[in-house]
């Protein structure tokens, strides 16, 4: 007797499951992408104990017949795909049809569906994988699942399953970002009898994050959109029977249509929003939440220089493109796609958020940014600091939520004590929730007063009343507006304007100056140097040794002159301009030793930052050095002129600004 054979289908299907349904969240995650798929409008998701003991997702969309109903939970049974042609252009957001039997063989599935064109609708209960009863019954127009006892018949997977709290914020963060990509449609999310989300269509996506976060979370984000032309780099060519014929041509010179375009927009944080991992880091392409290592090193990119390279921002994108354009069938989960021309892709990302940031500008904020730090909670999950509610924002029931949740991730269901403050935001006024409340949705985005305005009448105290602030947030483009008034301790420069008081490091200032100029000087090769007077002599390591044949040549073109010296040495002759003979020898140390400590590969645009960067923090202005009144405005007027004046080249603050407003309060005039 033979050694093969054929695995039944109630294996295969407990295999299939293994791969698709990892956690509770992986059944949301694949029964709400059903019901966005089937058209629905509302979708209300209904979870107990995490999601182990039910998960129950209720939509409006088009239903099933009865036929149907029992097709849908035999494995690769799909209403979405026909053919193999039409796995190269998946347009929704389920296709293999491999959830329905995957999450009904370790569970207990009940499925009401009815379609718009029959009486009745269809109720099928499933065990495990085995069909338990099939009637038909009175049911609303759409369709409801419901999972119970979430693998009850694998207890090894059981097992493996965190904490109740942990499940559900894993569904909470989903279903909140599923909410965030489809701001025309109504989402709700409960939790036993209590509202997690209750979000009511609104007319775009910023209305959507202010909704759901509140104006505190938007105020921290940079909105971008942008768009570009898809070249047809990749795509074959249709056989000529697949072509439009044309009256006036002919056939052999037929153009096919065009590959069409790629669109991006959403939000990206400001560079003082700093996360130290990418868990908040949220992409969408064509409507899918994705993981893409691609996605994810074009939005570092953009951020090199601006922000620490250990930290990360938040950032919510949305990518629109042709589905010919995206192959979504590499992973069993579909969280991974492959993009056909993925270096465009790569470059569209980091080009379209690196001019975002160019355009904006933010100047960051005194009283923000003294109490910032990076934090490994994610962006954009619902809450996480004690939040006292504006009267005009509420639950779905009218109360007003101000429980807390938990920082790492989870809900705190013990919520007598609050816990320590560790925003996913650094706000002051952040929204935070707790598993006993509902995120607070605006009743009407115009009801809340922005942050800014005044009211008709300011209390009798016996003072001058508030000046006139402006609405508007000011960006680093009013540094060309700044006047000086002196330095803070020979390192700080204190200046002024409409704005408010703005204060200013002196020597991260004069490095971000440096650091543009010197890439601009060596895109156009002409990069500034000095000879030595003697030659500086280098000993190498061996790591060193091999980085700096690596970057020798690159060396060069920055104003650098070294020649072997010996076995491990080698000889410094010439300069860039700027950088004192006494610091050369310590710089190029440094330099050597970062670059041999990259994990990663470094490619020739990084080579030349790490280059650019070394010689401006050598060269730049130092602290505790005294600077006369024309020294001070010609620093701030160059400042002024860079296109990333919000940090220097290690993302460390330039600038930080005390508004007015803050002076106000601070003398209780508001």
């Amino acid at each position: 007797m033979g050694r093969i054979h054929v695995l039944s289908e109630q294996v295969a299907n407990k295999i299939a499951a293994g791969e698709v349904v990892e956690r509770p969240a992986s059944v949301v995650k694949e029964l709400l992408e059903n019901a966005l798929d089937a058209g629905a409008t509302r979708i209300r998701i209904n979870i107990e104990a995490g999601g182990k003991k039910l998960i129950q997702i209720t939509d409006n969309g088009c239903g099933m017949v009865r036929d149907d109903a029992m097709l849908a939970f035999e494995r690769h049974a799909t209403s979405k795909l026909k053919d193999a042609e039409d796995l190269l252009k998946v347009s929704t957001l389920g296709f293999r049809g491999e959830a329905l039997p995957s999450i009904a063989s370790v569970s207990r599935l009940r499925l009401e569906t009815r379609a718009a064109e029959t009486p009745d609708g269809t109720i099928i209960e499933i065990n495990g994988g085995r069909m338990a009863s099939v009637e038909e019954a009175g049911l609303p127009e759409g369709t409801s699942v419901t999972v119970r006892d979430l693998f009850f018949n694998t207890p090894a997977r059981k097992k493996f399953l965190k904490a109740e709290s942990t499940e559900l914020s894993h569904i909470a963060s989903l279903v909140t970002h599923y909410a965030l990509a489809h701001p025309e449609k109504h989402f709700e999310l409960h939790s036993a009898t209590n509202a997690l989300l209750v979000a009511p269509p609104v007319a775009g996506y910023a209305e959507r994050v202010y909704q759901v976060f509140g104006k505190e979370t938007l105020d921290q984000l940079i909105a971008l959109a942008a768009e570009q032309p898809l070249a047809r780099v990749g795509l074959p060519q249709p056989p000529p029977w697949r072509r439009k014929d044309s009256e006036n041509e002919d056939e052999d010179e037929i153009e096919s249509a065009s590959p069409g375009v790629m669109r991006l927009h959403g939000f990206v944080s400001k560079p003082e929003i700093q996360k130290l991992n990418r868990n908040s880091i949220y992409v969408f392409v064509n409507g899918r939440l994705i993981r893409d290592r691609l996605i994810q090193h074009g939005l570092t990119e953009a951020y090199r220089n601006i922000i620490p390279p250990s930290v990360y921002p938040v950032v919510l994108l949305f990518l629109e493109m042709p589905p010919g354009e995206v192959d979504v069938n590499v992973h069993p989960s579909k969280t991974e796609v492959r993009f056909r021309q993925s270096s465009v892709m790569h470059d569209f990302v980091r080009d379209s958020v690196r001019a975002a940031l160019m355009k904006a500008r933010p100047a960051p904020q005194f009283t923000r940014e003294i109490h910032a730090h990076a934090t490994a909670s994610s962006g954009l999950t619902p809450g996480a600091r004690e939040w006292e509610p504006p009267s005009d924002l509420a639950t779905a029931s009218g109360a007003p939520a101000h429980p807390i949740y938990e920082s790492g991730g989870g809900f705190a269901l013990q919520a007598p004590a609050p816990p320590p403050i560790s925003a996913r935001f650094q706000f002051d006024g952040g929204i935070a929730v707790e598993a006993n409340a509902a995120i607070p949705v605006a009743r009407g985005l115009q009801e809340k007063p922005l942050e800014g305005t005044w009211p008709d009448s300011i209390p009798d105290n016996g003072c001058a009343p508030a000046l006139d602030v402006l609405d508007e947030e000011p960006t680093l483009a009013a540094l060309s507006t700044l006047r000086p008034l002196g330095q803070i301790r020979n390192s700080f420069i204190l200046a002024v304007n409409e704005d408010g008081l703005w204060i200013v490091d002196q020597h991260v200032a004069h490095e971000r100056v440096l650091f543009e100029r010197i890439l601009k000087q060596r895109a156009l090769q002409k990069v500034e140097s000095q000879r030595l007077l003697m030659p500086i002599v280098l000993e190498l390591s061996p790591a060193q040794q091999a980085v700096f044949a690596e970057i020798a040549d690159e060396l060069q073109h920055n104003g650098f002159e070294a020649e072997p010296f010996g076995a491990r040495s080698v000889a410094v002759k010439v300069a860039p301009a700027g950088v004192d003979a006494a610091a050369v020898e310590h710089m190029l140390h440094e330099l050597l030793d970062q670059i041999s400590r990259e994990e990663q590969s470094l490619n020739l645009e990084k080579i030349r930052s790490r280059i650019a960067a070394s010689i401006a923090c050598h060269a730049a202005i130092k602290v505790n050095m005294p600077l006369e009144q024309n020294k001070m405005d010609w620093l701030l007027a160059e400042l002024a002129k860079t296109d990333h004046p919000m940090s220097c080249p290690h993302g460390r603050p330039v600038v930080l600004r005390y508004s007015v407003k803050d002076i106000q309060k601070a003398f209780k005039r508001i």
